[in-house]
């Protein structure tokens, strides 16, 4: 027997249908198990800090009255996870079968964020400040085409500068993956455990706007506008922050998570062989234009078209023809 029946079968779990589920952007994969009416999901991780940093955040959400997966067996050690099964319920997918849902969906996440940003951080994740940011945008030249290696560098310490300028906000917890196909709708729950967590583990200390522009300038389905200045709009009024000021952090949060996703999209076809997000450049690069459209952020955005041209159909293809061809590093 595996090291996974093995697992299984300790867990009770060993004589489960066992069904592959949609992976993300990671090298984890998952398993629906299905036992009579009973089910459950297997996480295939590798042994290390990952599956361990996924653990303790789990924990801390149940700790909190919140919905990530309850742990129903441990085998860090093995890189497995036996979780309890949120469902189907993708905040995606109930958007694309009736858009009308999709207001009040989103502001529910935003009473989530305002609910969750109320409890301090847990103190054993990483905190993320201004030269954290412009650190992560330093991938995006190492994998995206870039005109001027000079301009990048310039714009990844010009984006950590200002970011340490404008905050003023005590740092709260952020999953950084926060988007609407990493969310389940719970709605037998109450309160904010109506939304369920999937692809935590990346989890920081940052500004309070950091994960509302993950789930508001998602790279992977457009949201609507005025939903999007309504939910910034509402989150700064809850908090009592300065409008202008947050506006501002906001927009150029959506610039560096852009930045740095259009790399790692460039890195996830180049590297491990996954072809279909280079089809989800011209949504992030959308999101690029309209951050630096704001008024503070003039000098950023001449840098940003020095450093990095839009991602055009050749420009596309040239990193899809690497696909799977270039090691990581």
């Amino acid at each position: 027997m595996d090291k996974t029946g093995a697992f299984l079968t300790a867990a009770g779990w060993g004589t489960a249908l066992r069904s592959p589920l949609a992976g993300d952007a990671s090298a984890r994969r998952y398993e629906r198990l299905s036992r009579g009416a009973e089910r459950a999901v297997l996480m295939i991780s590798q042994p290390g800090d990952e599956i361990q940093r996924f653990l303790r955040l789990a924990r801390w959400f149940h700790g909190n009255g919140l919905s990530a997966p309850r742990i129903l067996a441990d085998g860090t050690a093995q890189g497995l996870l036996l979780l309890e099964d949120l469902g189907d319920d993708l905040v995606s997918r109930l958007i694309a079968q009736d858009p009308a849902r999709e207001a009040p969906l989103y502001d529910e996440i935003t009473a989530f964020l305002l609910d969750l940003h109320r409890l301090p951080p847990p103190d054993f994740v990483a905190p993320l400040d201004g030269p954290g940011l412009a650190e992560l945008v330093r991938l995006t030249p190492d994998w995206y085409p870039c005109t001027s290696a000079t301009a990048a560098e310039d714009l990844a310490h010009a984006i950590g500068t200002l970011y340490t300028q404008l905050n003023r906000e005590a740092p709260v917890l952020s999953l950084r993956d926060f988007h609407a196909e990493n969310m389940l709708w719970l709605p037998e729950r109450t309160g904010a455990a109506r939304l369920g967590l999937l692809d935590f583990q990346d989890a920081v200390a940052t500004h309070p706007a950091y994960d509302l522009v993950s789930a508001l300038q998602d790279v992977r389905r457009d949201v609507s506008g005025t939903i999007e200045a309504g939910q910034c709009a509402a989150y700064a009024q809850a908090r009592g922050l300065d409008p202008e000021r947050f506006g501002t952090i906001y927009a150029l949060l959506g610039l560096q998570r852009a930045l740095r996703i259009l790399g790692v999209f460039a890195r996830l076809c180049r590297a491990m062989g996954k072809a279909q997000y280079v089809a989800l450049m011209p949504r992030c690069w959308a999101h690029i234009e309209r951050n630096l459209a704001h008024p503070a952020l003039q000098d950023l955005a001449r840098t940003t078209r020095a450093a990095f041209p839009a991602p055009t159909a050749e420009i596309m293809q040239r990193i899809q023809d690497r696909c799977g061809k270039d090691p990581m590093h």
